[in-house]
């Protein structure tokens, strides 16, 4: 493919037609900055995914401790009740 490339980049400058190659690298151009574009979105959306996970992982310890900590309340008051009577 960069062959076809470098052969009409040639052709052209050979030719003398420095205006069609200026059109031929802009367009070169634009589509690097295009393909980078699309490489930094596609990392935005992997970093997005992780931390959504990550955040999804501590969310659920946070449940889980809520769901001890209740427990443990609850045998606390248990106990209390006991001693109470």
């Amino acid at each position: 493919m960069i062959k076809f490339f470098r052969k009409i980049r040639q052709k052209m400058l050979n030719e003398n037609k420095f205006s069609r190659y200026l059109v031929y690298a802009i367009g070169e151009i634009l589509l690097v900055i295009i393909g980078i574009l699309i490489a930094i979105q596609i990392n935005n959306k992997n970093t997005e995914r992780i931390e959504r996970e990550i955040f999804e992982s501590n969310l659920q310890y946070v449940l889980e401790d809520i769901e001890k900590d209740k427990a443990d309340l609850l045998v606390i008051k248990e106990r209390r009740e006991i001693v109470k009577n």
